[in-house]
């Protein structure tokens, strides 16, 4: 996760520079950047008319380019960057959608049940035409789409009851407007009475409604007292313009951020005395002037902060966002740190959109698993303070120089999203490349594997551990209370010998008990060689070889069951030995039992219980070879409790039979540990 979050990181970091790069190629090529100044006087009549219409204001009554120009410059200044886009979207001529109600729930669902947004409806009687024809509404339809109000026809062949209902009994158009300034108020719905059915003068009706929700001052005196008084809104953005009306796009964004930001607008034509200004900082009109409790914030000084609909939008959400604004960001985030595991997984094809899809449900899961108790956190009355203190961060964080950076960054690639993809592509590839070499440095085989060898690996893998998903157990002791494990008697009944057996791993092996045998009461190694014959002292040496190579592995703290065995080892058991495909041949009992001296041949010689595990029970013979344990010789226990040599018993395992050879029980369950009984205090000495 960390690796996909660092690659994530750094690929943000190269659309940082791929961006600062590509002002600099403009600015070579041009001369300009998206921050520098426009005068409007040296655009033509036609790229104003687009200014006016981006920005919302109409211009219908004004056929000179002086009257277009002065009123492009009381709406606010024009940016190098501005002109762009609103120059390329008015070339993009892509078709808006419009939807198509079926009947009074799905108007009712849409429309009067939404209530942070505006509708445009045409509603069209029964037997009767369309208000707006077909090539008119089009044009209205893409008009009013880029401030975000929606659009939709409801035909009462559809539903004739509802629409005589509602008095609908001729063709109209309806406006859905919310009512109040809280957010998911009342929504009122208004009707267009006018007379004429061109688009500009439908577009100067919505504008007008629209508008009537802002909050407009005409004079110092209401400025003053609007200024110092304190509220529920903690965000207030005020116009400062001469101008009859705000623009549309100021209008919508009254209606987006309702309950959030509230929108003041101040109406400076017929000022005389704007001393009042000049005292809260307000030099210029048309000013956008951001008042929060942190202080005044200019809108326009900073990169990407244009007077358009998207640009403010940006602005506002990320200086007070919603619950809903800040998941569809962490979730966007939380996807493309996934797809990363594209890139970084080696190997075959399959294998890589298997691991995808396998971390893209993950993910995804997760984080809205996380959500969860966030949401209903954040519901409790006692974190006002903390809400606040987080609003307070995110505005101190995104009035910043760097912010606008990656605010005018976001809307640059989500503009061009062709861009975003491929770049995001490349950046993975690069990865691939890199991690594929440092593999391959590695000696990694999976780098070469291919898609039926990788679904072959999967399909043994997923078998075995369908069938036998508690394979691998944790440490001994166990702190179970079961008797009796009613799986073993099921997958004896699913599985007869007669059937193949599924594949069982074998990793449990290295988690069995092992430890050396010892005997209370053994000489020393010195003592036990000066004992020996002279006639032996070729078997003497030996031993003492082997004996001192034994006393040796015997110091070290982790005992490996596939280690390499000694000959003492061997002569412990004649199983087969585990460092060979073949078996080992042991010496005689007699020379052995001579060599290590085995507890059970002599009166004074007894096992020491005390090293052996509280779990296993007392023995002194190994079932597998039928030999006495040896001094010093290796042993390993089984989860039932039985013991034997640990070369045997590895052996037994890893020939496919995972279960106990005394009592048959699984070697990979758990079972309840065995209990010594403890002696009585009061027993009498023997």
């Amino acid at each position: 996760m960390w690796v996909k979050l660092c690659c994530l990181l750094l690929y943000f970091l190269a659309l940082f520079v791929l961006a600062r790069v590509f002002e600099a190629v403009a600015w070579y090529e041009s001369g300009f950047l998206a921050t520098q100044l426009v005068d409007p006087v040296a655009l033509s009549f036609r790229k104003l008319r687009t200014i006016l219409e981006c920005r919302g204001l109409g211009h219908s009554g004004l056929p000179e380019k002086k009257d277009v120009r002065e009123l492009v410059e009381k709406s606010g200044d024009l940016m190098e960057g501005e002109l762009y886009s609103a120059l390329k979207e008015e070339e993009a001529s892509e078709s808006v959608s419009s939807t198509n109600f079926s009947g009074e729930m799905h108007f009712y669902e849409l429309v009067e049940d939404t209530k942070d947004g505006i509708w445009l409806v045409q509603v069209i009687a029964n037997d009767r035409s369309p208000l707006v024809g077909k090539v008119h509404w089009e044009k209205m339809v893409k008009k009013v789409s880029r401030f975000g109000i929606r659009t939709g026809t409801f035909n009462c062949s559809s539903d004739p009851r509802y629409c005589k209902r509602r008095g609908w009994l001729k063709s109209t158009l309806i406006m859905s407007v919310p009512q109040t300034s809280t957010s998911k108020g009342k929504v009122m719905i208004k009707e267009y009475s006018g007379h004429r059915i061109e688009v500009e003068h439908i577009f100067k009706w919505i504008t007008a409604h629209a508008a009537s929700r802002i909050k407009t001052i005409y004079n110092s005196e209401h400025l003053k007292e609007e200024w110092n008084k304190s509220d529920q809104y903690r965000v207030k953005i005020y116009l400062f313009a001469n101008l009859d009306q705000p623009p549309a796009f100021f209008s919508a964004l009254s209606v987006k951020f309702t309950g959030r930001v509230e929108f003041i607008f101040v109406n400076v034509e017929n000022w005389d005395n704007k001393s009042y200004m000049a005292e809260i900082g307000v030099y210029k009109t048309p000013s956008y002037i951001l008042r929060t409790p942190e202080g005044i914030y200019r809108y326009g000084n900073n990169t990407g902060e244009f007077i358009s609909l998207r640009a403010m939008d940006s602005f506002l959400r990320s200086l007070q966002p919603e619950v809903n604004d800040l998941f569809v960001l962490s979730l966007v985030l939380v996807n493309l740190m996934a797809w990363m595991d594209l890139f970084i997984t080696q190997g075959a094809t399959i294998k890589r959109f298997v691991v995808l899809i396998s971390t893209l449900g993950t993910y995804n899961s997760l984080l809205i698993i996380s959500w969860l108790p966030v949401l209903g956190f954040l519901q409790l009355p006692y974190l006002d303070s903390f809400y606040e203190y987080s609003l307070k961060l995110f505005r101190y964080s995104n009035t910043t120089t760097l912010a606008s950076w990656v605010r005018a960054d976001w809307m640059f690639y989500s503009s061009h999203p062709a861009l975003f993809l491929s770049t995001y592509l490349g950046h993975g590839l690069l990865i691939d490349y890199f991690e594929k070499k440092r593999r391959r440095n590695n000696n990694t085989d999976e780098v070469n594997a291919n898609n039926l060898e990788w679904l072959s690996s999967l399909w043994d893998w997923y078998t075995s551990y369908l069938f036998h998903p508690i394979a691998s157990f944790q440490h001994f002791p166990f702190d179970s209370d079961w008797d009796e494990d009613p799986d073993l008697f099921l997958e004896r009944l699913a599985f007869p010998d007669l059937w193949l057996h599924p594949l069982i791993p074998t990793d449990y092996i290295k988690n069995l008990p092992m430890w050396r045998f010892k005997c209370l009461g053994t000489h020393s190694d010195e003592e036990m060689l000066e004992t020996f014959p002279d006639s032996e002292s070729d078997s003497d040496s030996e031993n003492k070889e082997v004996f001192s190579s034994d006393r040796e592995a015997s110091e070290d703290d982790e005992l490996s069951p596939f280690h390499r065995c000694s000959e003492a080892e061997h002569r412990c058991g004649a199983g087969p030995c585990p460092c060979a495909n073949k078996y080992c041949h042991p010496e005689p009992c007699g020379r052995k039992a001579r060599s290590y001296g085995s507890c059970s041949s002599a009166g004074d010689m007894e096992p020491d219980w005390s090293a052996w595990p509280p779990e296993m029970l007392h023995c002194t013979e190994c079932v597998v070879c039928l030999e006495n344990f040896a001094s010093g010789c290796l042993l390993m226990g089984l989860p039932c409790g039985h013991v034997f040599h640990q070369n045997c018993i590895v052996m037994w395992l890893a020939g496919g039979r995972h279960c106990c050879p005394v009592c048959r029980w699984a070697s990979y369950k758990k079972k309840q540990p065995y209990t010594h009984p403890q002696p009585l205090s009061s027993d009498p000495p023997s």
